[in-house]
């Protein structure tokens, strides 16, 4: 009897903390999803009914003619252009460089190699954020790249190098160092053992990394905002889109934005829905492996 009651007891806590764990993984999702919602819907309403606010999410009426205005008030057709040229070759240069980085860090001893690591940790915490745009784009000014998406590029590159070269470092150190030797014994090379034996089993990872830096170059703003702002062709889908909101006569066009919003981030929503089952695998195969 005193079994029973006591199992009782454990199923009732169990069906408990099952309910609060699941009203809170609620909560977070319809927190997270909420402004993706109210943007989508708000893409459809008149400027005014956006304005002046209220309870309803939903428009009153679905005016598409926001999407056809959005898409000839902006050069959407450039602007997507750039941000694909931007995104892909940050992407690109990511994946070979964090690559790179991470197998020799854990396959090469060089001096002072755990204090240089640790460096690159502790980056993973800080972000200097604004305060490195201005010299930056006055040593892109000296360099005279400023009038291409090249500093863009390079410096979007650098700035999430320390975390993707940890996940790579961890992925490497559970991958048996035999293979090395049998490679080494058959001739081959430190480099040719990088891109023929370690590229191959740094797929799932580099599929995270590939999706994570994609995503951060597509969304980035106040980068391509400062280097962009004397050339309007260098400009991507986000700071385009914004320019949107001077779309109306006099007051911020705020419908026309989010319709240009809307239309801005469906690229990288159809990137992540095909990718994500490589994503996923990707980020729990280092987080196991490292």
């Amino acid at each position: 009897m005193a079994m029973e009651r006591s199992k009782a007891v454990k199923s009732k806590a169990y069906y408990f903390a099952t309910t609060i764990k699941y009203f809170f993984l609620t909560l977070i999702a319809l927190l997270t999803i909420y402004p993706i919602i109210y943007v989508v819907f708000g893409s459809f309403k008149e400027n005014k009914e956006l304005v002046l606010g209220g309870i309803n999410i939903l428009p009153k009426s679905f005016i598409v003619s926001n999407y056809v205005e959005a898409w000839q008030r902006a050069n959407f057709a450039r602007y997507t252009l750039n941000s694909m040229i931007l995104s892909i070759a940050v992407m690109l240069l990511t994946l070979v460089i964090s690559t790179m980085a991470g197998y020799c860090f854990a396959r090469k001893d060089f001096f002072m190699k755990e204090v240089i690591y640790g460096i690159f940790l502790v980056f993973m915490f800080i972000n200097v954020g604004s305060v490195s745009l201005r010299p930056l784009f006055e040593l892109a000014v000296k360099l005279k790249i400023n009038s291409s998406l090249l500093p863009v590029i390079l410096i979007s590159t650098g700035m999430g190098q320390a975390t993707y070269i940890f996940l790579v470092r961890g992925y490497m150190n559970a991958v048996p160092k035999e293979l090395d030797e049998a490679a080494t014994l058959d001739g081959c090379s430190f480099f040719q053992i990088y891109y023929k034996i370690m590229l191959p089993v740094l797929k799932p990872v580099m599929a995270s990394i590939a999706l994570l830096s994609f995503r951060g170059a597509w969304n980035e703003y106040i980068l391509p905002l400062v280097f962009t702002m004397t050339n309007e062709k260098l400009r991507p889908l986000t700071v385009g889109v914004v320019a949107l909101r001077k779309a109306g006569d006099g007051a911020a066009a705020w419908n026309i934005m989010f319709a240009g919003s809307t239309i801005a981030i469906m690229p990288i929503l159809l990137v992540y829905i095909f990718a994500s089952k490589h994503f996923m695998g990707g980020l729990t195969a280092g987080s196991v492996k490292g």
